[in-house]
């Protein structure tokens, strides 16, 4: 009877390690489902500025890495002129080259109109699996293919500026007037996601 049970016990102990091993070898994500999602008209030109950058779909940590070590994807570095980013738990600091340049320049430039003012910086470049699991916990997260699984795209908080977070309607104006600017010039492509209170900004291949 107790070699019995110890039978059972051990096919117990083997079948939830192999449950676990299961779920992290298998992605969260349905790729055959994400790729059915069709975007928004508003949402397409942001695809079709970063699929320019021949990057291919970022899904797991492994694709990052290799953009990494060919010297495609560049470091964004936690703080510079005009813009600090905050802790990424679903997002990666990292990005192509015209990407962060132009996320220093809209820095730079959004510092000297306000006069050293800073925004923060609340999303940068996520894998397929860094958006399901954002997908966990917001429930508004991406459901298709995001401009930020390409290495080119980020978001800037507009409720939190100087690191401090509430309402500041004048700092907001000044911060979309650079982005305007930056859209009018032919680099960027801006959208104001309400419900995110960011904006998602998709650099161009200009």
């Amino acid at each position: 009877m107790k070699k019995f049970l110890c039978v059972i016990v051990v096919c117990f102990i083997h079948a939830s390690f192999d449950s676990q091993m299961a779920k992290k070898t298998l992605p969260c994500y349905d790729l055959t489902e994400v790729l059915k999602v069709e975007p928004t008209a508003l949402y397409k030109p942001h695809l079709d500025a970063s699929k320019s950058f021949k990057v291919k779909l970022l899904k797991d940590s492994k694709t990052v890495l290799n953009y990494i070590n060919n010297g495609k994807f560049h470091k964004i570095k936690k703080s510079g002129k005009g813009f600090r980013v905050q802790k990424l738990d679903y997002s990666r600091a990292w990005m192509v080259s015209k990407g962060k340049l132009m996320l220093e320049r809209i820095g730079a430039r959004f510092s000297k109109e306000t006069g050293g003012t800073t925004f923060t910086v609340s999303s940068i470049t996520r894998t397929l699996e860094d958006q399901c699991r954002l997908r966990r916990v917001n429930s508004n997260a991406a459901m298709g293919i995001s401009s930020h699984n390409y290495g080119n795209s980020f978001d800037i908080s507009y409720v939190r500026f100087n690191g401090v977070l509430r309402n500041n309607p004048k700092m907001e104006v000044a911060l979309e007037k650079v982005l305007k600017y930056y859209y009018d010039a032919g680099r960027i492509y801006y959208i104001k996601e309400k419900q995110q209170s960011c904006f998602h900004i998709t650099v161009r291949n200009y």
